[in-house]
């Protein structure tokens, strides 16, 4: 591993109406490249896996999550910034800097930082955060589906699609919706009308 270990740092969820919203924190080792990475979402499902097991057997990775109850409390934008933080403190070493997909740095970071736009496509360790952050969060969420079923999270992972909306008026909100989005409240409010 290098001297100055250098962390990226993702997310993945801020757009669903359910579950948690995912973090990832990689520090890659130069001297064990990874072949591939880069934005999640442009990555097939069968690719993300494959990276995601090469990069947890090659780099260091640390997680971070914040709950639905959380989103709802402090929203998703300071949400995810709190997961994040997380991600970079769970890591199993200190890195010397942190780069962080998108154009704000969380606070409380235990090293300097820097926001770079679309960063998950020009910064590898920002890839692998990408997909590292992607494939646990889809996880959780075929999890989800297997607890609440009917709403179809093993296919929508949460995010506000026909069938999902469907499902959310026809059956109303579980635990795992994000209750200050509107179209939750609403469907709760349709319920108990």
């Amino acid at each position: 591993m290098p001297q100055t270990l250098i962390a990226g740092v993702d997310e993945a969820g801020r757009g669903p109406l359910a579950g948690p919203v995912v973090a990832a924190a990689v520090i890659l080792d130069p001297a064990r490249p990874i072949i591939g990475l880069g934005d999640s979402k442009v990555i097939s499902e069968k690719r993300r896996a494959s990276l995601a097991l090469q990069i947890r057997h090659c780099a260091w990775v640390g997680v971070g999550i914040a709950e639905p109850e959380e989103i709802d409390r402090l929203n998703i934008l300071q949400a995810t910034m709190t997961a994040m933080a997380r991600a970079v403190r769970n890591l199993p070493r200190l890195p010397g800097h942190v780069l962080v997909d998108g154009n704000r740095v969380p606070e409380g970071l235990p090293c300097p930082a820097e926001a770079i736009i679309k960063g998950d496509a020009s910064e590898a360790a920002i890839g692998a955060a990408s997909i590292i952050a992607k494939t646990v969060r889809d996880g959780l969420m075929l999890h989800a589906a297997l607890r609440f079923p009917g709403y179809g999270f093993e296919a929508h992972k949460g995010y506000p699609s026909t069938i999902h909306r469907n499902a959310l008026i026809a059956l109303g909100p579980c635990p795992i919706h994000r209750f200050s989005y509107a179209p939750v409240r609403a469907a709760l409010e349709k319920r108990q009308a």
